[in-house]
């Protein structure tokens, strides 16, 4: 016996879903906007900190209200893409300006705001990633990758210790290769990045550079780094990381793993850091 054909009714909710799940979704238009702005950003019209047209400019070219084009600037620059300069206009977000080059440095010392940090490489190679690398940045097992590895360093002197030295902010003098005297080592990074990206990154460039590392990624390889994913768990220093944190096997740590993304959810870093937190804490800001 054959099945029962659907009711009228079912039949009509079925092709409602149908026609609901081939529909495109709402965007309202200031999120369409967004998007257009975003895209020309991704295409470098606008390079990093230069100016973007008035609102009034970008209003006549969208064929839009102005009001339209600044709700979808405010959202650009709460997503750090964009930087509002009362009375001189609108700018593309770089990594050299002191409101982002922190973005993604929550380390805090107990003692105060100050997050500059020294810094010292421990080497950079280009190598052949692992499996696991190579899942997280979205490309093939033994592909090119960069891979570095770092110290951060705060200052070695404290409030307690008298005057308190001024600390370079991370990715600025003194240069990579400091003297340990630079500081007491707070953070470990293990760092990989794409090897098609980031062709010619040495240890000597690094050097030469005495902006913000991602500073330098954006300036010299045209990848900027717009959001992150971290990971964040508690474990124990082992015998390889100890003795470069300056503490015993089996010091609790805390290990942050971040994924970086540029333009187009495209992941462009894999930071793995273990951070020291006996004088230090981990802050995140919740909106």
């Amino acid at each position: 016996m054959p099945a029962a054909l659907p009711s009228t009714a079912a039949a009509a909710a079925l092709a409602a879903t149908d026609a609901a799940d081939a529909a495109p979704a709402f965007s309202p238009l200031y999120q369409q906007i967004k998007g257009l702005i975003t895209r020309e950003l991704q295409a470098g019209v606008w390079k990093p900190g230069e100016s973007i047209p008035s609102e009034l400019d970008l209003a006549a070219r969208f064929k839009v209200s102005q009001g339209t084009v600044r709700k979808a600037i405010d959202e650009l620059a709460a997503d750090n893409l964009l930087v509002r300069r009362q009375g001189k206009g609108t700018f593309v977000a770089t990594h050299a300006e002191q409101q982002i080059q922190y973005r993604f440095l929550r380390l805090m010392p107990d003692a105060g705001s100050d997050r500059g940090m020294a810094r010292r490489l421990l080497d950079c190679r280009r190598t052949r990633a692992p499996a696991d690398v190579a899942r997280m940045l979205d490309c093939k097992s033994g592909d090119a990758v960069v891979q570095l590895r770092r110290l951060l360093l705060a200052p070695s002197d404290g409030p307690q210790g008298g005057a308190v030295r001024r600390p370079s902010p991370e990715g600025s003098p003194p240069p990579w290769g400091g003297p340990a005297a630079d500081g007491k080592p707070v953070v470990l990074d293990e760092i990989w990045l794409p090897g098609a990206l980031f062709k010619g990154l040495t240890a000597e460039r690094l050097a030469d550079y005495k902006g913000p590392m991602y500073g330098m990624f954006e300036a010299e390889f045209g990848v900027r780094m717009i959001r992150a994913e971290e990971k964040i768990r508690a474990l124990a220093a082992d015998a390889a990381s100890a003795p470069l944190l300056a503490v015993a096997p089996g010091f609790p740590l805390l290990s942050v793993e971040r994924l970086s993304f540029t333009y187009g959810d495209k992941p462009v870093e894999l930071r793995r850091g273990l951070y020291n937190t006996e004088q230090h804490f981990y802050r995140n800001e919740l909106n």
